[in-house]
């Protein structure tokens, strides 16, 4: 059977087996020689149809070489050269877990360029239902709406990375439906359970200006574990958020930047918090505000911090909470006490202050039902 062409730059051929091949140039390689895709079909006219769109698909495209890596090594080099300097280490960290454990397994072997939108989808469908594949290839335990979300989340970021380098024409992930978030619930100290354990904190020497401070600023654990006192103005009782401390994988700690580019900010402490800072700087001999308690050069161990608050929590007979959700409590109370939004916002280090209201919904309800009372009684008032 005598090659033929279509409309483009296609070849396309019959097979031994009995199948039709079409063929197209997508790009080159370094050394100038074509990278190649084909289609296939069972009859000529078939083929001729897939051709035609694939021709269309590829137009006034160009890929590099890379593009005949398979998913498992693309994400394996968007790790080590475009992630591995760009987000935190217990970040990144999180992203190898996700591509070993659970998008390699599936789609790991599978060229790049041959992901489909179908391909992911099922992906993602299988993983909800049945989590993980183990060393085994075993199916594990089935994933939470919010794990499914944090693995379409790396995956588009880097099949984004593939077409911005020309690796592929457009991202499978997009057209996928994804579940909706489905987060913990916060655990909010009421104000009886705060006051228990803020009386349980103040009789410990050691743990009590740092838990007094994260309760009044609401600072992520990171953020309160690497402050320095180059960070503390106590004339104007400022302070200033500019880096955040993690746990090293097999011990240690790792300094680095805030988790957001909004988590770098200047706080104003209430007075009380001010006077505990103050006290504390007088007999301090470290450079950290809260150091660790047996190497006093080194920054608290967030790791640490949450094994004591666990333990604090216990002496005060309250429910065994995130530390996380002590910002959730700072900021609930906060908002009841009439703090503003964006002023909250800017305290917490959110992007913005509509993300502020989305995370606290529960709370701006409750915030809406008392202002619409006020409201009604004033306009009673008047009639």
């Amino acid at each position: 059977m005598a090659n033929k062409r279509p409309d483009g730059d296609g070849l396309v051929r019959k097979r031994s087996d009995g199948r039709w091949e079409g063929r197209i140039v997508v790009g080159h390689k370094e050394d100038g020689k074509p990278i190649y895709r084909s289609v296939f079909a069972k009859t000529q006219k078939e083929l001729m149809e897939k051709l035609h769109r694939s021709i269309e698909t590829f137009r006034d495209v160009e890929l590099k070489e890379n593009s005949n890596l398979t998913l498992g090594e693309w994400l394996d080099k968007w790790l080590d050269e475009r992630m591995r300097f760009t987000v935190r280490e217990s970040t990144l960290d999180g992203y190898r877990r996700i591509a070993n454990n659970y998008i390699k397994p599936h789609l790991g072997d599978k060229k790049i360029g041959s992901v489909t939108t179908a391909d992911v989808q099922k992906m993602y469908n299988w993983l909800r239902e049945n989590g993980r594949i183990n060393e085994h290839y075993e199916r594990g335990n089935s994933l939470s709406d919010s794990s499914v979300r944090g693995i379409h989340m790396m995956l588009h970021q880097a099949m984004d990375a593939a077409v911005q380098e020309r690796v592929i024409v457009k991202n499978p992930t997009d057209g996928t439906v994804i579940p909706k978030a489905n987060y913990a619930p916060k655990n909010i100290l009421t104000e009886a359970q705060l006051q228990k354990f803020l009386d349980v904190v103040r009789q410990d020497n050691v743990w009590s200006d740092f838990f007094y401070t994260e309760l009044t600023t609401g600072m992520r654990r990171g953020e309160i574990c690497g402050l320095k006192w180059q960070d503390f103005d106590e004339k104007t009782g400022r302070l200033q958020i500019r880096r955040a401390v993690t746990s090293k994988k097999g011990g240690g700690v790792k300094v680095g930047e805030t988790k957001t580019e909004k988590g770098t900010r200047s706080i104003q402490l209430p007075p009380s918090t001010v006077e505990i800072l103050k006290a504390r700087k007088k007999k301090s001999y470290s450079e950290w505000i809260f150091h660790n308690p047996t190497v006093p050069e080194l920054p608290l161990s967030p790791e640490t911090a949450y094994r004591r608050m666990k333990t604090l929590l216990r002496y005060a007979e309250l429910p065994p909470i995130r530390f996380h959700d002590l910002r959730h409590t700072f900021a609930t109370h906060a908002l009841t006490s009439g703090v503003d939004a964006k002023t909250l916002s800017g305290i917490l280090g959110h992007t913005n202050a509509s993300f502020t209201l989305d995370t606290y919904t529960h709370m701006t309800t409750e915030m809406q039902k008392k202002a619409s009372g006020i409201v009604g009684n004033f306009l009673d008032e008047i009639m």
